[in-house]
């Protein structure tokens, strides 16, 4: 059973960091692509970054682009989300999630292209 694990969420100060982790099992970290996403109370979920199975490939929606960084450690089986600059809008749910085409297709932003999910963690900045 192909399972993803997200760590590293937390309350913190606007303008400030955190990292995210998603351990990954199974075939998962062999996916054609790895993302990001978010969800806010009362919002659509929505694509933060991606990264390719080869981790040559990054994309990342405009409102985190020069603040996040995605990465992926296939030895390690683990998926990163480097956030830095946090702001108040940053606060959300965070999920990992794995594609087996993401990249193919194009459509890397869109959260139907991914069929295997973290439960998320919760990221909380305060003002």
């Amino acid at each position: 059973q192909v399972q993803l694990v997200e760590s590293g969420g937390e309350l913190v100060q606007a303008g400030g960091s955190l990292r995210l982790s998603c351990a990954a099992s199974g075939r998962t970290i062999s996916a054609d692509a790895m993302g990001w996403f978010r969800q806010a109370p009362q919002k659509e979920r929505e694509f933060v970054a991606a990264i390719s199975r080869g981790m040559v490939v990054k994309n990342y929606a405009d409102s985190v682009k020069g603040r996040f960084t995605i990465s992926r450690d296939n030895a390690k089986k683990t998926m990163y989300l480097q956030m830095n600059s946090l702001k108040p809008e940053d606060t959300a749910v965070y999920y990992c999630a794995a594609s087996a085409s993401a990249f193919y297709s194009g459509h890397y932003y869109s959260a139907g292209q991914y069929e295997c999910w973290g439960q998320g963690t919760q990221v909380t900045v305060s003002t």
